[in-house]
């Protein structure tokens, strides 16, 4: 479960998908499967939730890491390069980004 705390040692990454309605189950359930199997077992990893609008066009990922390196490795690894071409079969569009945390309320 994600914790938000300030100040932060971690990188928090955030990410968006954009997609229709008829995909928005497919593309939940890849996500969870890779957070389930793959992610969530790799170096650095702490948390992360997955979050969809009402509309159910739009998923919001908020994941959390030791280091922004440790984001990046993952990335470059063969099964998520993999899973990540599967994922944008399935949306208009998503975007990862990196943050810091600037404060908590």
């Amino acid at each position: 479960m994600p914790n938000i705390t300030f100040p932060s040692k971690g990188q928090t990454v955030i990410t968006t998908f954009e997609m229709t309605p008829g995909t928005c189950q497919d593309l939940l359930e890849a996500l969870t499967d890779a957070y389930e199997t793959f992610i969530s077992k790799q170096p650095g990893f702490i948390a992360a939730g997955l979050h969809v609008n009402d509309a159910q066009t739009r998923i919001a990922n908020y994941s959390q890491w030791e280091r922004r390196e440790d984001f990046q490795a993952m990335l470059r690894t063969p099964e998520m390069r993999e899973r990540n071409r599967r994922i944008n079969e399935l949306c208009r569009s998503f975007e990862p980004v990196m943050y810091d945390v600037a404060a908590v309320f």
